[in-house]
């Protein structure tokens, strides 16, 4: 983990992409993969990695079913997840004076 004199960042959520999932699902009870892939303006294959990598560490869960045979992957952030992150925006309030 990269260290500041306050602290570890987490290096699960701090790359951009994984931040912006992450800052998209809090608060919400989850989405679609394709509606965070487009309200994130990233590709498919982008996002799957990124959420493969947060789904890993325990900080998503991936629900996937079949809508009219067509797969439907539903992500959200679990409790572990808001923790996490919830402390990562803590450590960066604190750099930032706040």
């Amino acid at each position: 983990m990269p260290k500041t004199a306050l602290g570890p960042l987490d290096e699960i959520i701090h790359p951009q992409a994984r931040l912006a999932i992450m800052a998209y699902l809090n608060g919400l009870e989850g989405a679609s993969f394709t509606t965070v892939r487009d309200a994130l303006e990233v590709t498919d294959g982008n996002l799957s990695v990124h959420i493969r990598r947060l789904q890993d560490a325990g900080y998503i869960d991936v629900n996937k079913t079949f809508v009219d045979r067509k797969p439907n992957t539903f992500v959200s952030i679990t409790k572990k997840g808001q923790k996490a992150f919830f402390s990562y925006l803590a450590t960066l309030e604190k750099l930032l004076g706040k």
